[in-house]
């Protein structure tokens, strides 16, 4: 029995563009479908000439028709949509233009902003493990890499190609489940973003109000560190947020900080806990237990603001290596004592913050 145009269209229908994570059909990417016998060729129509995705489309097309009975051959060709067409697509994803924030204190999605008062404490690494974290335990999970200045999540979550543009509209770089933007995407790696205030906060405005971040179960903004321009334009455009600071056991991290957990509160933004990092170091000859930064700077931190230590992470040099390699530690070696302390507090954050998966079932307690 040779398969039908009906049964072809029904199995593209099942196949989702990988970057806007809708139908294929239903974007209206799927040009012509001819049916010969056994073999079928389908045109698919890109919304850009050069997607960097082009060939997992083709793969997934092919894969979901050629396991239709009666199917024996496939021929899948590109095509790039017109402009009328890609305007299609944009309205039909976001349903009209849209310039304010889609973060409002009544959103589904839960902003959490990741501070640090200094350099130096792990912050963005902490970051990156968060969001890997968090989308393996079945979160929609957005990464804004805010540290325009010194910005470092694309190296770390191993991400390379350039975000494509539909119209006006960014679609976020993805890697390792995690939906991702940064000014790195943007500019040669080793060029330096030498920007003044209002430059700065126009630069967040787009990264907040035009890219499709498609309502994540959670957003996490890597901040820079300390108390600047980034966190008061982020604080207006992202008012419902929450606040994790990083440090160190140090009481001088400690105490520094602090006083990026006093920024958000001048802000009005509530402080959702605290996350100790480089907490200890073991010994992989001997297994001993060193307290390299000793001070105890997370509890006494937790302890002053009145919030929870959700965590303490300690110090192992496969943390950064995997960094270096773009493989977070919780995807390269989810056994390691460092991936597992950022696994649970992922959870522990994901139940602070009330994250809920896109179902509407909370994140279970334990």
């Amino acid at each position: 029995m040779s398969v039908t145009r009906d049964e072809v269209i029904t199995a593209l229908d099942r196949v989702l563009d990988p970057e806007l994570h809708r139908s294929i059909v239903a974007l209206g990417m799927v040009g012509a479908v001819e049916v010969d016998g056994p073999r079928v060729a389908i045109t698919i129509k890109l919304t850009v000439a050069g997607c960097p995705l082009k060939a997992e489309i083709q793969r997934r097309v092919s894969e979901a028709v050629a396991a239709l009975p009666g199917v024996e051959g496939v021929q899948v060709g590109l095509d790039t949509m017109t402009d009328e067409e890609r305007a299609g697509v944009r309205e039909s994803i976001i349903g009209g233009p849209r310039r304010d924030s889609p973060f409002t204190p009544d959103a589904r999605t839960r902003v959490i902003l990741v501070s640090s008062g200094k350099g130096g404490v792990g912050k963005s690494s902490v970051t990156c493990n968060l969001a890997v974290a968090l989308a393996a335990q079945g979160h929609s999970v957005g990464l804004l890499d805010a540290d325009v200045y010194g910005y470092s999540i694309p190296r770390m979550m191993g991400a390379t190609q350039q975000p494509v543009m539909l119209d006006d509209l960014i679609i976020p770089v993805e890697s390792h489940g995690v939906r991702l933007m940064s000014i790195g995407f943007m500019t040669a790696d080793d060029n330096p973003v030498i920007w003044r205030g209002p430059m700065l906060h126009k630069a967040l405005t787009s990264f907040v109000t035009e890219v499709f971040w498609d309502d994540p179960d959670v957003l996490l903004v890597d901040l820079p560190p300390g108390t600047g321009d980034v966190a008061l334009s982020l604080a207006q455009l992202l008012p419902a947020a929450q606040v994790l600071v990083v440090t160190t056991p140090q009481l001088t991290a400690q105490r520094v900080a602090r006083r990026a957990a006093a920024m958000a509160s001048r802000v009005e933004l509530p402080v959702l806990g605290v996350i100790e990092n480089m907490s200890w170091f073991v010994a992989p000859d001997t297994g001993a237990r060193y307290e390299v930064f000793s001070g105890g700077g997370g509890q006494a931190l937790a302890a002053d603001l009145g919030v929870p230590l959700l965590g303490q992470v300690p110090l192992e040099s496969d943390v950064a290596r995997a960094g270096d390699e773009g493989l977070p530690v919780v995807a390269a070696r989810p056994d390691s004592p460092a991936a597992r302390a950022l696994a649970d507090i992922s959870a522990h954050v994901g139940r602070a913050a009330g994250i809920q998966r896109a179902s509407g079932i909370p994140l279970a307690a334990g």
